[in-house]
């Protein structure tokens, strides 16, 4: 069955899923392939498959926020998706994670109301440790800057204390904030399949977060050099986990 709003179906999807927020990122990262095709794009759902060194590889956009992540989860899971890595973009929420360093998420505080409706709040948003434990053993050896630990997954950028709420999970020891990946790491200990997760710095700490993300959009060097070394360890990880 064609899924409604990925539009893709059993056979179309491999069971390694890279997930992008940015449709664009998916065409960043299609050069990075040996082969790809495009799939289909439907509203923010681009997709592609692909090989990478030989392993087969499908990788979608999922948009902005936990609502169209979960979708995409829940559609590419009913198509044959086992293993799903996301590449995403974060803020810092500690002074010295610098623009492009990579955050590779082990859990992920649920501030979003999507993965609330799924089940409470008590339960955990954890990555999959074999997964996650593959990915840094992949980063060190590629020498990519990189910290490793808790991030916080919330809906909104403008809310009138959002510098409260940073100051907060700063002295909490969370080390980046995102949209996608609580709810991903929550559906993927629901339905049973693994799930990690990569953030690239794209805002440092107390900075403005418009005027943070304007500059990445505007291709400012090391938040791109970031995105290139997250597709990177994606891949990379995905031919160490079919190698072994």
């Amino acid at each position: 069955m064609k899924q409604p709003h990925i539009l893709l179906e059993p056979g179309d999807v491999s069971k390694y899923v890279i997930l992008a927020g940015d449709p664009a990122r998916i065409l960043r990262l299609a050069e990075f392939l040996d082969s790809y095709e495009e799939l289909a794009y439907n509203r923010e759902y681009r997709s592609i498959r692909g090989t990478y060194k030989g392993v087969e590889v499908t990788a979608i956009s999922t948009g902005i926020g936990a609502p169209s992540a979960a979708i995409a989860v829940e559609e590419l899971i009913a198509c044959g998706g086992k293993y799903f890595i996301r590449i995403g973009s974060g803020g810092a929420v500690q002074p010295y994670i610098r623009l492009g360093d990579l955050v590779i998420s082990t859990g992920a505080v649920r501030e979003d109301g999507t993965s609330k409706m799924y089940v409470g709040e008590n339960y955990p948003a954890v990555a999959d440790i074999e997964l996650t434990s593959t990915i840094i053993e992949t980063c060190k050896e590629l020498g990519f800057p990189y910290y490793s630990g808790l991030t916080r997954s919330h809906d909104s950028f403008y809310i009138d204390h959002e510098e409260e709420l940073m100051a907060y999970w700063n002295k909490k020891n969370v080390l980046s904030s995102d949209m996608e990946t609580g709810v991903i790491f929550t559906l993927a200990q629901l339905r049973g399949v693994k799930a990690a997760s990569i953030l690239n710095t794209v805002v440092e700490y107390a900075v403005d977060v418009k005027d943070g993300i304007g500059e990445y959009v505007n291709e400012k060097a090391m938040a791109m050099e970031g995105e290139r070394r997250e597709i990177i360890l994606a891949l990379e990880s995905i031919l160490r986990i079919e190698k072994n």
